[in-house]
């Protein structure tokens, strides 16, 4: 397992982060320690979470994956030897505090909750699930400007983090599904109020959503917040099992129609197209999806998630193969015929 820098920070993280969203919905609590066992002895120390997970969320299952993370983590005795992570949501739930925003007051009881459940004193990595501001993401395009729509001012929300940071209850922070302007805003008042500055940022990222690539990816790169990648296989449109109709039992968009963000008949082309070069490449889709992910150099972890443990498997041994030029150069023709559709 390769290993690589978060952020600007001396912590290291495994290129493949386990994820979690999952767990006490599709998954029971026994399936997620299997999972957290194999992952470990794997070579995986970075774990991803979020305080509204399972999804899709609910009022009665939510808090429940970090719960799961957290009876692991007693059970297990110790977890000094990995990355944990994970998020405050933003507005849009109401049973959350009548809905989460970016304010000290709401930070400071979302942390104290994580905390609590996680079993920890600290949390490694404490993101920013989306924006409360009203601007681009979860596959919005076409940004309208709003007067009096900007949310929680940008230098609140890092004060609270600072105090946070001071305390012990939170090493780092990130971003997440956030804009380029939103990176360099973050980067331009924590550098002038001299407060936590982002290490990270977890946006889309796969064949079929590259759009991180058009202005962030050089924001990750010059500023050192590397990208932490999700849904890298497309909620699992990229392994092909959703190719012609075909709908397996217990897939994730078999079970929840409601997510069709990468089920355009545009992205189901590009899909086969994928489906077919690995093919004849005598690769698995899946894995050479999830390499290319790895493979770039914008990236600090790609989030793999299964349901099962042979799901899981097969995407471990995707830090394992390595795309050559010919192939890369196969995938850009591709994208190039067919960019970005499910962005």
């Amino acid at each position: 397992m390769e290993y690589r820098n978060l952020g600007q920070t001396d912590i290291k993280v495994s290129a493949l982060c386990l994820g979690t969203m999952t767990w006490g919905e599709q998954n029971t609590e026994q399936e997620a320690f299997a999972q957290l066992d194999r992952a470990v002895d794997y070579g995986i120390n970075f774990i991803d979470t979020a305080e509204m997970y399972p999804v899709p969320a609910r009022e009665e299952t939510y808090t429940r994956t970090e719960a799961i993370i957290g009876n692991w983590l007693k059970q297990r005795g110790k977890s000094n030897d990995l990355v944990i992570a994970t998020k405050i949501c933003g507005p849009g739930l109401d049973y959350m505090d009548g809905g989460r925003m970016m304010t000290p007051k709401h930070i400071h009881k979302a942390v104290d909750g994580s905390l609590q459940r996680l079993g920890l004193e600290t949390i490694d990595l404490y993101q920013l699930h989306w924006p409360d501001r009203n601007t681009n993401f979860f596959g919005k395009l076409g940004y309208m400007h709003q007067d009096g729509f900007d949310g929680t001012p940008i230098e609140e929300t890092l004060s609270a983090l600072d105090e946070l940071v001071k305390a012990g209850k939170i090493r780092h922070y990130g971003l997440s599904n956030e804009t380029p302007w939103g990176v360099m805003e973050h980067l331009r008042q924590s550098g002038e109020h001299n407060l936590p500055r982002p290490v990270s940022i977890q946006n889309p990222y796969n064949l079929l959503n590259r759009s991180f690539e058009v202005g962030l990816a050089e924001v990750a790169h010059r500023e050192q917040v590397g990208l932490l990648a999700y849904s890298p296989l497309g909620f699992g449109v990229l392994s092909g099992k959703y190719l012609g109709g075909d709908k397996p039992e217990k897939g994730r968009i078999t079970l929840y129609p409601q997510y069709q963000r990468y089920m355009s008949a545009e992205s189901q082309r590009a899909t086969e197209a994928y489906i077919n070069l690995a093919k004849e490449s005598g690769l698995d889709p899946a894995q050479m999806a999830l390499a290319f992910v790895t493979s770039r150099s914008f990236l600090t972890s790609n989030i793999i998630g299964a349901t099962t443990l042979e799901q899981l498997e097969s995407n471990l041994k995707s830090s394992e193969l390595n795309l050559s030029d010919t192939l890369l150069e196969e995938i850009e023709k591709i994208h190039t015929l067919q960019p970005n559709p499910a962005p």
